[in-house]
């Protein structure tokens, strides 16, 4: 993918388009909750977003939620949120935990999925699955982005209908955790990835 802009356009014209377009997230944590408002503040038409996990305080220092959301579905809070941001936007929320079915069911009428679970072997489902069900709709997944600093290990790869945010090798532990503000450029790269393709179909 041209790391380059398409074609110069106002936010007028990109919003035109993308308000036609619906975007499927699954997981609403570190990545899916920010790559979520990055859209939202484009003004993408529909978000559809699963999770069936709760905001704990552990989640504050990296998820776009509030100390007084704690204990909530992280699902149904970003759907407010995105609401505070623009109330136009048609957030379509599925509080469960995800396999492969539910993929197929949920996210097959999106023009791009994003995934955004936590877990390796969520993420190799995923893929998995798109690639053998959904195989025209972009995936968009991260990988690496633990610890901090070292912000030029944060790439993009793109493998057919696969594209690879992150630095594909930092891993969660005691000594790297996950931390906001390289979660933040994983997921805004993501989000940034979805409006390329978005524009340009």
């Amino acid at each position: 993918m041209s790391t380059k802009a398409i074609k110069e356009m106002t936010f007028k014209e990109i919003k035109k388009i993308v308000e036609t377009k619906t975007v499927g997230i699954a997981g609403a944590g570190g990545l899916g909750s920010n790559c979520a408002v990055a859209l939202a503040r484009t003004g993408i038409g529909k978000i559809i977003v699963a999770d069936f996990d709760t905001i704990s305080e552990s989640n504050l220092n990296r998820q776009y939620y509030y100390f007084e959301q704690i204990g909530q579905n992280k699902a149904f809070t970003l759907s407010d949120n995105i609401y505070f941001i623009d109330p136009d936007i048609k957030i379509e929320v599925h509080p469960i935990k995800l396999g492969p079915d539910d993929i197929v069911r949920i996210y097959k009428d999106c023009d791009v999925i994003i995934e955004a679970f936590d877990r390796a072997d969520m993420k190799q489902m995923i893929i998995e699955t798109v690639q053998t069900e959904l195989p025209h709709i972009p995936l968009i997944v991260g990988s690496g982005m633990a610890g901090w600093g070292d912000s030029n290990s944060i790439k993009l790869r793109q493998i057919d209908n696969l594209y690879i945010c992150g630095d594909e090798k930092t891993e969660i532990a005691e000594d790297t955790p996950s931390l906001a503000p390289r979660v933040g450029m994983v997921a805004n790269m993501q989000a940034n990835v979805a409006l390329e393709i978005l524009l340009k179909s």
